[in-house]
């Protein structure tokens, strides 16, 4: 049986490893490498896995050619900072020689060279790693590996050589990354601590502050009543009575930005908590805190009042024609913070991109929809669907871009001149994923349409078997 055939159906990327596989037989076959060379090289492989710690990986890099090939060897490494080459570890002076410069004859080269009893070789990094997570300034070559004594080389030692230092240069590299990643970590874990403890947890206080102007504000209103009253049954005078108005007009512009200040602080402790939770950080994703609510009262309503006034501030109207929230409020287990930012973002894209277009009346028209519509079976027999709708007028998204537009960073051609990061789709649909459900978006009449769907879940039970398994949905048409 050949085991190196493969099925027409087997995916391309399938014959490519099969093609790598076999270019590397034939690779080791041409270097002919002796038996203590192959032992050599499969002895840095398992210890490089074995040690975590860069010295101990330094260690391995020097000892293993000595131990098995009778040969001495120093590792050079460039420190990507200063761009200068420093002493990491010598099979003769250990990690004594740490960080010293290293010998004058020794230099960054893009080639192999040879100086004094030295054969000297450079160390690359992996080119895709380079392309996908950089180290700080980092360059192709990170280091150099010198080996000793170059009189004692046999015929293919450099070619040996010249492999084992590859072989070095991927896994240094994936271990300085590594190294780096943990440094990262540990600094955001610090991080949300402090977030918790100096923004949280302070922002609290606003709730104080809120409610003593509020209990201000309403102190005022008695007194203004009272000094109606005493005006009406006294006597009337003209100063009194201005006065008396100047206090009604305070009193009700006070009551009005406390009220706008009161739902500030409720939306922004909301995402705060939501987006800072030090349950994302920990689990390196998204982590939902999910609870039953009533969707439009706790979701929507709140983010539209938000946006009402700057949606007609950019001319844009609400049509509730086509397609109100309906009376009836759907209870949804949800993570009520996620989900308003999603709205967040949907709200936030309608009055950056809504334009005016002509309706089949010859008029111009410039609005925004939105609603929500069952769809039975959406996540599979007896499993139903809840569409939640934002429509707004406009040309149509170009067909070459839909594909693209909840991934992360893009912005389409038409609205490149316009502010924005290219983050809030790709955000709507890791939060509508990571619950379950779907993205998409729809050209339709006037416009376009951007909805998520998420599984009708109205009990405890069903919120815990769809967190044990997530639905596969399928999508509807446009």
């Amino acid at each position: 049986m050949n085991m190196s055939s493969y099925c027409p159906t087997d995916p391309p990327e399938l014959s490519t490893v099969l093609a790598r596989i076999r270019k590397k037989q034939e690779d080791y076959e041409r270097y002919g490498f002796s038996h203590v060379q192959g032992r050599t090289l499969r002895a840095f492989f398992d210890l490089a896995q074995e040690f975590e710690t860069l010295e101990n990986f330094y260690r391995v890099c020097v000892f293993v050619p000595r131990e098995f090939m009778g040969f001495d060897s120093c590792l050079y490494l460039i420190n990507p900072d200063s761009g200068r080459l420093y002493r990491a570890c010598d099979s003769l002076k250990r990690l004594q020689a740490c960080d010293k410069e290293p010998p004058h004859e020794i230099r960054v080269s893009e080639s192999v060279y040879e100086t004094g009893d030295f054969f000297v070789i450079p160390i690359r990094g992996n080119r895709r790693l380079f392309a996908n997570r950089p180290l700080a300034k980092a360059e192709e070559i990170i280091g150099m590996f010198a080996v000793s004594p170059l009189s004692r080389f046999a015929d293919n030692d450099r070619l040996f050589f010249e492999k084992y230092a590859n072989r070095i240069g991927y896994n240094l590299h994936y271990k300085l990354i590594s190294v780096q990643n943990e440094r990262h970590i540990k600094f955001i874990n610090t991080l949300v601590a402090d977030i918790e403890h100096n923004v949280i947890v302070p922002n609290m206080r606003y709730k104080l502050f809120l409610k003593n102007i509020g209990r201000d504000i309403q102190m005022l209103e008695e007194v203004e009543k009272r000094l109606g009253e005493e005006i009406d049954t006294a006597f009337k005078e003209r100063h009194l009575e201005e006065i008396y108005a100047q206090i009604r007009d305070l009193q009700k512009d006070l009551l009005r930005q406390y009220q706008e200040l009161d739902r500030h602080y409720q939306n922004t402790s909301l995402f705060l908590e939501s987006l800072l939770r030090r349950d994302h950080f920990e689990k390196g994703q998204l982590v939902l805190r999910r609870r039953m609510c009533r969707f439009k009262k706790e979701v929507l309503e709140p983010q539209l009042d938000r946006y009402k006034e700057r949606l007609r501030h950019r001319g844009i109207s609400i049509n509730y024609e086509f397609g109100e929230m309906p009376d009836e409020d759907i209870p949804l287990a949800v993570d009520v913070g996620l989900i308003s930012q999603v709205y967040a973002n949907l709200f936030s894209n309608a009055e950056k991109y809504c334009k005016e277009v002509v309706n089949d009346l010859k008029e111009p028209v410039k609005f925004m929809s939105y609603g929500q519509e069952v769809i039975p079976d959406f996540f599979g027999p007896g499993k139903p669907g809840i569409k939640f709708n934002v429509y707004t007028t406009g040309p149509h998204i170009s067909p070459d871009e839909v594909p693209y537009i909840f991934d992360e960073g893009f912005r389409g051609k038409d609205v490149r001149q316009k502010p924005g990061s290219g983050h809030g789709l790709h955000f709507v649909k890791k939060v509508i994923e990571v619950h379950g459900g779907v993205v998409g978006y729809e050209a339709t009449y006037l416009g376009n349409n951007f909805f998520f769907v998420l599984p009708l879940q109205t009990n405890t039970k069903e919120i815990i078997d769809s967190q044990r398994e997530t639905p596969v949905p399928k999508v509807p048409q446009a």
